[in-house]
């Protein structure tokens, strides 16, 4: 079945000055999105067995790409499959996310399909510079460098993942945020409810009005397995400007293919059993990763073409250093097909031996990727240096070869438009089902001049609509005032998709 996306953005309420800003959250789409690749449907996963890596650049329907421009729903296969198959599915925008932001924290409440949960996460200003100010989450509390990237004139975002999935749970049994919106026995592993919790984080911070912090410039890291919640949250969502997983391990950046042939590397049986950091659907895998149709080199392509600095350390077996690095070499050949290679940074080459110390090592380049891809005022080009302990060779891996594609180089999206002047709220209220059709109603509140955004999801489709003018465009119907009111309706088709029902992506003024 293909699936598309609601995709969507939020809209700043109000900011106020002097304090800590604080506003409700409509959704509406613009550009610097989540997932520019919502409206592309998406096939049922292919069938594979294979212990080369899959071909990055090969659709589902077994086609080639040929263009930068093809790699947008390229890209959007490999999302759903790793999804799929491995860390769960990402819910769509919640309905509501309301919150606030101030110099030393940031506040997060969502409310969707009737259920509410709320975290925060503490902040530290930058020792140098002057707001707003670049920010980096930091998953956890450890391992990271936090004196470098304040010296380098980044924010710190204190992000604790156990808030919102926590740890020491069973499976049927999830608690946290994410859990408590959408189900103690939902599929989706903690590392996918962490990319999550770091997507509301950025959603507040987008609707701030940048009094503070800019929306444009957040980047994530963490160790361990808050490395693994670092590149997971880079490559779910595409608003991060900069991934910094470290020694993350299996379930990380690692290709899961090679880590069972890996001495001493922690086994997928492990990574999966151990805390429910995977989706549920990874244990059919677990035995068998030929069998899966996506594997990390793509989880790492998924970040392209922002910025990705990989930091590993080779001298602790259960990292699966080597695998770590053939997921590298495989995710840079997507970068280098996009024209962005010196965007990617991967290293490997320490000296220290200390799972999540701060190495000397990573201190120069973590200060160049700040500034290239958060402070926007340097040209660094990446590099890899691999450890000699830990080396992998691509050669080994792929019978592949990366295409030339054609047109311009890709670049990260473009930054956020100023915020809407206004919002609304829209309140849908579900009608009769029958057959295979149902009806909604909508109602307006807080404005006049509206014009409210709903998401379909694929293959329904509006049939009639009443009490409103009506314009659709992929998955979204926009609807205007007419004269008759404030409220509005229609009747969609299911289509053989029974569950899904219309929400709400935003509703604006003007």
């Amino acid at each position: 079945m293909s699936k598309l996306r609601t995709r969507a953005t939020l809209i700043v309420a109000s900011v106020l000055a002097g304090a800590a800003v604080v506003f409700a959250v409509p959704t509406t789409a613009h550009a610097a999105v989540e997932d520019d690749g919502a409206d592309c449907p998406v096939a049922a996963s292919p069938t594979v067995s294979t212990a080369q890596m899959p071909d990055p650049f090969t659709r589902i329907d077994g086609t080639r790409i040929t263009t930068t421009g093809d790699w947008r729903c390229r890209r959007a296969e490999i999302r759903e499959m790793a999804e799929r198959h491995v860390y769960g599915q990402k819910p769509a925008r919640p309905s509501t996310v309301t919150g606030t932001v101030s110099s030393s924290g940031v506040t997060v409440n969502v409310t969707d399909q009737g259920r509410s949960a709320s975290f925060s996460a503490g902040v530290q200003l930058p020792t140098t510079g002057s707001g707003p100010y670049p920010a980096v989450v930091v998953f956890g509390g450890f391992g990271a460098d936090t004196t470098t990237i304040r010296n380098s004139g980044a924010a710190v975002i204190s992000f604790d993942p156990l808030a919102v999935g926590r740890e020491g749970t069973g499976r049927a049994s999830k608690q946290g945020a994410f859990y408590t919106l959408y189900g103690s026995t939902s599929t989706t592993g903690i590392l996918m409810a962490w990319s999550w919790g770091v997507s509301r984080i950025i959603d507040v911070i987008e609707q701030s009005g940048g009094s503070i912090l800019r929306a444009d410039a957040v980047g994530v890291t963490g160790c361990s397995r808050y490395g693994k919640g670092a590149i997971a949250a880079g490559a779910f969502d595409q608003r991060v400007a900069l991934t910094m997983p470290i020694e993350s391990g299996t379930g990380g950046v690692p290709l899961l293919r090679a880590v069972p042939g890996e001495s001493g590397a922690q086994p997928l049986s492990s990574a999966y059993n151990e805390q429910p950091w995977l989706g549920d659907a990874f244990g059919s895998f677990t035995g068998n990763p030929n069998s899966l149709p996506v594997d990390n080199h793509e989880l790492v392509g998924l970040v392209a073409p922002r910025g990705l600095f990989i930091m590993e350390n080779p001298h602790v077996d259960w990292l699966a250093a080597r695998s770590g690095s053939v997921s590298a070499l495989g995710g840079a050949e997507i970068y280098k097909a996009l024209g962005v290679g010196g965007n990617i940074s991967y290293w490997s080459d320490v000296s220290d031996g200390t799972h999540c110390a701060s190495r000397s090592e990573w201190q120069a380049p973590l200060q160049q990727h700040i500034q290239k891809f958060l402070l926007k005022t340097g040209s660094s080009t990446g590099t890899f240096r691999i450890s000699s302990r830990k080396q992998g060779e691509l050669s080994q891996w792929r019978t592949w070869q990366t295409p030339a594609l054609t047109g311009s180089p890709s670049s990260p999206p473009p930054s956020s438009p100023p915020p809407s002047a206004g919002s609304c709220t829209a309140t849908i209220t579900p009608g009769t089902v029958w057959g295979d059709r149902y009806n909604t109603s909508v109602t307006v509140s807080g404005a006049t001049n509206w014009t409210v955004n709903v998401g379909i999801t694929a293959p329904q489709q509006v049939t009639t609509t009443w009490s409103g003018t009506f314009t659709s465009s992929g998955g979204t119907l926009t609807v205007r005032p007419n004269g008759s009111g404030n409220t509005f309706g229609f009747t969609t088709m299911m289509n053989g998709n029974s569950s899904a029902r219309p929400r709400i992506v935003s509703c604006i003024t003007g």
